[in-house]
């Protein structure tokens, strides 16, 4: 199996995904989890290229929510995996394309800096609705402060046109619309719908790994022409 670079979403720090993470280094995958939060999407991105650059083979790079917007700019990969993520056409943003659910809208609060942070009280029920309740606290736990803007950055390419892509609905997400999470799943060829909230990598890390596992990369031909 190809090396993973897991890259997580807005608020998320890389510790979320620390059981995903443990799964496929115990089945021997070399995993990268790059740090965000640099302060604007071409910041975040440049931080991801690296890690994809430090590789020695293209890598499965699965982007999580605003993560997406992130891996949609990244070149050298060898399979692109949305999880309940953005997938950005040419001047698109993550804000652009319908951004946060009213739930989510709802459990976001302004800081003084001009910086947001989830409310932890609601954080939980959109975020992490379907998770047994101490993952759910320790995910809560992690979350951190997100500065302003990035969900409003346009990516200056769109991998996902050039490289295979596969894309999981999360049905049950109470973040990011299902309803607009299928329209944007439209632009990739392989599509997964999961019976899932927005968080599948803190409840149920097995489905994703699983799912990785058996995906090829851009060195496996394919129906993609590769």
């Amino acid at each position: 199996m190809a090396a993973v670079v897991l890259v997580h979403g807005l608020y998320h720090r890389p510790e979320h995904f620390d059981g995903l993470a443990e799964l496929l280094r115990t089945a021997g995958t070399e995993v990268v989890v790059p740090e965000l939060h640099r302060g604007s999407l071409s910041a975040d991105t440049a931080a991801v290229q690296a890690a994809v650059d430090a590789l020695a083979e293209p890598p499965l790079v699965l982007g999580h929510s605003y993560g997406g917007s992130v891996i949609t700019g990244v070149r050298g990969a060898g399979h692109l995996v949305y999880l309940a993520a953005f997938v950005p056409d040419a001047g698109e943003s993550a804000a652009g394309l319908g951004g946060a659910s009213r739930q989510l809208r709802n459990a976001i609060e302004s800081e003084p800096d001009g910086s947001t942070r989830m409310h932890p009280g609601r954080a939980v029920d959109v975020l992490y609705g379907d998770c047994p309740e101490p993952l759910a606290a320790r995910a809560v736990g992690l979350l951190r402060a997100q500065a302003p803007g990035c969900g409003r950055g346009v990516p200056e390419r769109q991998s996902w046109k050039h490289v295979p892509s596969t894309y999981v609905i999360c049905a049950q997400d109470r973040a990011i619309d299902p309803v607009l999470q299928r329209r944007m799943a439209s632009r990739c060829p392989d599509v997964r719908e999961w019976q899932t909230g927005h968080s599948p990598f803190v409840g149920r890390p097995g489905l994703i790994a699983a799912l990785l596992q058996e995906l090829p990369t851009a060195r496996t031909p394919g129906p993609w022409g590769w």
